[in-house]
C-alpha cells in the first residue's frame, strides 16, 4: 500500500483513539460505495463490542439516530466525492459532533473539505488490489480493531494486503474461462436475480443494482439467503436465472440451502463457491473477510463478460449525468 495511504489511515485511527469510548460507528454512502463499506459492519459487529450499522446516505440523514454525537464515528464515501447525498451526510454527522472519515478517490473533493480525514484510494486496470478501495477500507478497519481491542491478531489481517494483488489475479485466471462461459449462456436472459450473504452481502448487491441494473440495464434483484425461504423463492422455476454467492463463513449454510433449493427447480443456477479460491497466503481467521474481494473480482469478470456479449458499454446510462434528479 502507498505511503500516503498508510499514513491516512494511520492519522484516522489515532483521532478515533482519542474519543473518550467510541459509542457506534456508522457508514453512509450510496450505490457501489455503500456497498463496497458493508463488509467493514460486518466485520467490526464480528469483532467487536462496538455497534457498526451501514445506511444510505439520505436515510442516515433523514433517520437523524439517537446515539450520534460526539462518540460516534462517521465513515462516508464517494469516489467523485461529489455525491450530495454523501456531502450531507457528513456535515450533518459533523453538526452532530462526530468525528467524520471521508473515503474518495478524487483529491481535493468536497467530500474531503466536509470530513475531518480523509481516506484516499488508487483506481483503474494495473492498480495494487493494496491500494484500492476495498484494501483501503480493509486497513482502516484491521488497523482500528488493533487499535481499540489491543489485540495483535489483526496484524494478520493487515499483512494480508501485501498478498492481496497476486491472490486477485490468480483468481482472474481461474474463472476467466468460467465467468466467459456463463455471461454467454445468459446474455439474451431479460432478468437476472443474485443471491448472497454475510461477507457477500455488499458485492452481492451492488452485482445486482450496479452492474446489472445500472450498467447493463439488465432486471434484477439482490436477494439475502436468509430471505429467500420467506417470499422470493416463490418465483424459482425452470427458466429463472440466478447467480449465487456462497461465502465459507459462518452464513455459509444459508447459501448453500438456497442453492440446493434453487438447483432442483431451476436448470439456471450458477454459483460462485468462495471456498474454490485460493488464499493459502491468508491466515485462516481472515480468509472470511477477504473471500468478499475475490468474490468482487468474479462479479466484475461477469459484468465485463456481459458488457461484451451484449455489446452494452458498462459507461452507457440513460438518466445519470444526463438529467437533474
Amino acid at each position: 500500500m502507498k505511503k500516503q495511504y498508510q499514513d491516512e489511515i494511520t492519522n484516522a485511527i489515532k483521532a478515533c483513539q482519542k474519543i473518550d469510548g467510541i459509542n457506534h460507528i456508522y457508514f453512509a454512502a450510496c450505490g457501489g460505495s455503500m456497498a463496497f463499506m458493508q463488509p467493514a459492519e460486518y466485520i467490526i459487529n464480528r469483532e467487536c463490542d462496538i455497534p457498526a450499522t451501514i445506511l444510505p446516505s439520505r436515510e442516515f440523514t433523514t433517520r437523524d439516530p439517537h446515539d450520534l454525537g460526539e462518540h460516534s464515528v462517521v465513515v462516508t464515501c464517494s469516489h467523485s466525492g461529489s455525491t450530495p447525498e454523501t456531502n450531507e451526510a457528513a456535515k450533518f454527522a459533523k453538526e452532530k459532533g462526530a468525528l467524520t472519515i471521508g473515503i474518495a478517490f478524487t483529491p481535493d473533493s468536497d467530500l474531503e473539505k466536509n470530513s475531518d480525514y480523509t481516506l484516499h484510494y488508487s483506481w483503474g486496470k494495473g492498480t495494487d488490489a493494496s491500494d484500492l478501495n476495498t484494501g483501503v477500507l480493509y486497513g482502516f478497519i484491521f488497523g482500528l480493531l488493533k487499535a481499540v481491542t489491543g489485540d495483535a491478531k489483526y496484524d494478520k489481517g493487515l499483512k494480508a494486503l501485501d498478498d492481496l494483488e497476486a491472490i486477485a489475479e490468480r483468481t482472474r485466471q481461474q474463472f476467466g474461462d468460467t465467468t466467459k462461459k456463463w455471461t454467454s449462456e445468459l446474455k439474451r436472459e431479460k432478468l437476472i436475480y443474485a443471491i448472497g450473504s454475510g461477507i457477500n452481502l455488499g458485492e452481492t448487491y451492488s452485482f445486482s443494482a450496479c452492474w446489472l441494473q445500472e450498467m447493463q440495464w439488465i432486471n434484477s434483484s439482490c436477494i439475502d439467503s436468509a430471505e429467500y425461504f420467506h417470499g422470493p423463492f416463490e418465483i424459482t422455476d425452470f427458466d429463472v436465472p440466478f447467480i449465487i454467492c456462497e461465502g465459507m463463513g459462518v452464513t455459509r449454510k444459508m447459501d448453500q440451502r438456497a442453492a440446493d433449493f434453487a438447483k432442483k427447480h431451476s436448470d439456471k443456477v450458477y454459483v460462485i463457491d468462495n471456498a474454490d479460491f485460493d488464499m493459502h497466503e491468508i491466515d485462516d481467521d481472515f480468509k472470511e473477510y477477504y473471500s468478499q474481494i475475490l468474490s468482487g473480482v468474479v462479479f466484475r469478470q461477469l459484468a465485463e463478460g456481459f458488457s461484451y456479449e451484449r455489446g452494452h458499454s458498462l459507461e452507457a446510462r440513460r438518466y445519470m449525468w444526463h438529467l437533474d434528479y
